[in-house]
């Protein structure tokens, strides 16, 4: 190009400093266009960067702290640039790191107890490890073969955002790595680490470290080899699970994240489409996902234990809000056990439904529902659950739903009564002095009544057990059919 033309170009600054016949590493760390130099592969900076001496140095600069008087290039800049120089992924570069185990074992001593595993270093260190696992992938993982201990070590730091993502790539549980890389993964099968990550869930108070052991979990669940996988689905992994989920002295936060791995371990996609995975769902119900047997049985094994904590009437705390109080709270870890249960109708397990009729889970879950009239969170989570039933094959379900839970006697009953209890002994009170509010819940019983009268044409059943309700006919002539034509967008005057 016309800049490297001779008498138009300027000498790079790095040329410069390889033109001394004395510089150092630092010299050129300092200069800004070193990581433009080496994407350009300049082979007067490659020669020098590869060589074992000026690797080692930029391997120091990643993995210890600098001192407390250091200047800050010493401290930000350099370990910075060392890590996008390995970023860079110059080949020859990754071989001289790769194929030297003291190089290596320098590298992986950041695991190390000793170490301060601050976050900035701890980011540096999960790049380079990550860049040789994508292009290094054979030698990388028969060096931690040899090396099993890192395994713990990374465990022991899961608390760490990116000592976690390392982990997640190690193990397998990436798309890519997996599919890509089989063979050189095949031994992980035989290693303990599910068991040592699951028990951080016992070993830790921290709700970081919860979260991301359940989000690891979550990751192998998806993508992990077989032999990771069907471990992780075993009934005797779910009772492990469980057991550290409803020790009653550990904190709320081990149940949440537990539970996350279970629903991952029953519905895989949900939680990498997140949120909108969520919503999107009340647009698609019917469709359903098929888990395996036995890992619905062993969870069913503590669906009991679990409705013990959806019980609010012994719990004593307040939480005053902008509308009135909340006598207790309902709280992250009941919110989570509904998410949970509102999975397990759509795995089309006969014996998930069953058990859910003979704990009266779904009738309890449906008094929440009115309990707490301002938490949408949960109402969504409700109305998938009410939803799966009512397009279930299995008769008994819809016969419960509508028969033993009320469905439709509870929602003419909330209809009628649309403004906040003052009843000071229901879990949700209006603020005194103040005019009681409507009631937080009427849109989704708006679309459970929509669902109703669409499901009743095509199921006699509902169809039958509608219109011997001479309330809900009148409704539905009524205000159901009036609101709808009021929320029908497409008649807007607007378009």
């Amino acid at each position: 190009m016309f800049w490297r033309m001779a008498g138009l170009s300027t000498a790079s600054p790095v040329e410069t400093i390889l033109d001394k016949e004395n510089f150092t590493l630092e010299e050129l760390l300092d200069e800004d266009e070193i990581i433009q130099e080496c994407k350009a592969l300049n082979g007067r900076l490659i020669n020098f960067l590869r060589e074992r001496a000026q690797v080692e140095q930029l391997i120091r600069y990643i993995v210890e702290e600098a001192p407390e008087d250091a200047e800050k290039k010493r401290t930000f800049k350099f370990p910075f640039i060392a890590c996008e120089i390995f970023t860079c992924e110059v080949d020859i570069i990754l071989k001289t790191l790769v194929e030297d185990e003291e190089l290596m074992n320098l590298l992986f001593s950041f695991l190390e107890p000793k170490h301060s595993h601050s976050t900035l270093l701890a980011g540096y260190f999960s790049k380079v490890v990550i860049c040789l696992l994508l292009r290094k992938t054979v030698p990388l993982m028969h060096y931690i073969q040899v090396h099993q201990e890192f395994f713990r070590q990374m465990v022991d730091l899961i608390g760490i955002t990116s000592i976690m993502e390392v982990l997640i790539r190690l193990i397998g549980a990436d798309e890519h790595m997996f599919t890509n890389n089989m063979e050189a993964m095949q031994w992980l099968d035989s290693t303990d680490v599910l068991e040592m990550i699951v028990d951080k869930f016992s070993s830790s108070d921290c709700p970081e470290v919860h979260a991301n052991a359940a989000e690891t979990l979550c990751s192998i669940t998806r993508y992990a080899p077989p032999g990771l996988a069907s471990k992780i689905s075993s009934p005797s992994f779910i009772g492990r699970l469980f057991r550290h989920a409803l020790e009653d002295s550990r904190p709320k936060s081990v149940l949440v994240n537990s539970l996350s791995v279970c629903i991952s371990l029953l519905d895989p996609k949900r939680l990498t489409l997140g949120t909108y995975h969520m919503y999107n769902r009340q647009l698609t119900h019917g469709s359903t996902i098929t888990a395996n047997p036995e890992t619905v049985e062993g969870m069913l094994e503590s669906l009991g234990d679990l409705l013990k904590l959806l019980d609010v009437s012994s719990e004593e705390s307040v939480l005053l809000t902008t509308y009135g109080k909340l006598q207790p709270p309902l709280g992250k870890h009941r919110l989570k056990i509904v998410e949970f249960i509102s999975v397990l109708p759509t795995i089309g397990s006969e014996a998930a439904e069953k058990e859910l009729i003979r704990l009266g889970a779904i009738q309890q879950i449906l008094d929440l529902f009115f309990k707490y009239p301002y938490n949408n969170f949960m109402h969504h989570h409700v109305e998938n659950i009410i939803v799966s039933c009512l397009e279930s094959k299995n008769r008994p379900l819809i016969e419960h739903l509508l028969r033993e839970c009320n469905l439709v006697g509870k929602i003419l009953e909330a209809e009628k009564n649309y403004t906040l209890s003052a009843d000071l002994n229901k879990p949700t009170v209006p603020a005194e002095g103040r005019t009681p509010p409507r009631i937080g819940n009427i849109g989704h019983l708006t679309r459970i009544s929509n669902k109703l009268v669409q499901l009743g044409s095509s199921n006699t059943e509902i169809e039958a057990y509608l219109k011997e309700n001479s309330e809900w006919v009148d409704f539905h002539g009524t205000a159901l059919l009036k609101r709808n034509a009021v929320e029908n967008v497409y008649q807007w005057a607007c378009g």
